[in-house]
């Protein structure tokens, strides 16, 4: 009777662990696909993207790589103006958003309007909120929830992913 009962519970147990697997797994492949750019004027091949942006911007944008902490400009830039996706130039941030977080990469408590998407992010196996243009694609950085008010959000963005455009 115990054994049936030992049995069972095991089959639960990985029943339940089967089914959390895939729905976290299988939840980022509907979101990546509601993701993607819908301008076909930015759905550029890779060669197309490579003779648009540096090596290290390419890096990011289109292989969702991380620069190295401390390593932009932008992280320190405090004049009033508009951040832009370094990809299609279209405007993400508005400097009024940024805060230093410390964190060595440019830092925002909110986006502008309709300027990001998101999917989850599984590379470093705990499920992170990733953040990508809305126009091109290109990948940014990743949105935490530690950041200030009033969002309590902190879009943590590479900066070669970044271009500023300071206001006149």
């Amino acid at each position: 009777m115990q054994s049936a009962f030992l049995i069972s519970s095991r089959r639960t147990m990985l029943l339940s662990f089967l089914s959390g697997f895939l729905a976290i797994f299988l939840r980022p492949i509907s979101v990546l696909a509601a993701s993607k750019p819908s301008d076909t004027e930015w759905s550029l091949s890779n060669d197309e993207w490579r003779a648009r942006l540096s090596p290290e911007s390419f890096k990011v944008l289109r292989e969702e790589g991380t620069e190295l902490p401390f390593s932009s400009l932008l992280n320190q830039e405090k004049r009033n103006g508009l951040f832009h996706c370094a990809g299609c130039d279209l405007p993400l941030f508005d400097s009024a958003q940024k805060f230093d977080s410390g964190t060595g990469w440019p830092s925002f408590w909110d986006s502008l309007p309709n300027a990001i998407a998101t999917k989850v992010d599984f590379k470093l196996i705990v499920p992170r909120t990733e953040y990508h243009c809305s126009r091109c694609g290109g990948h940014q950085g990743h949105v935490f929830n530690d950041g200030p008010r009033p969002t309590g959000k902190r879009y943590c963005n590479n900066g070669v992913a970044l271009t500023f455009h300071p206001s006149s």
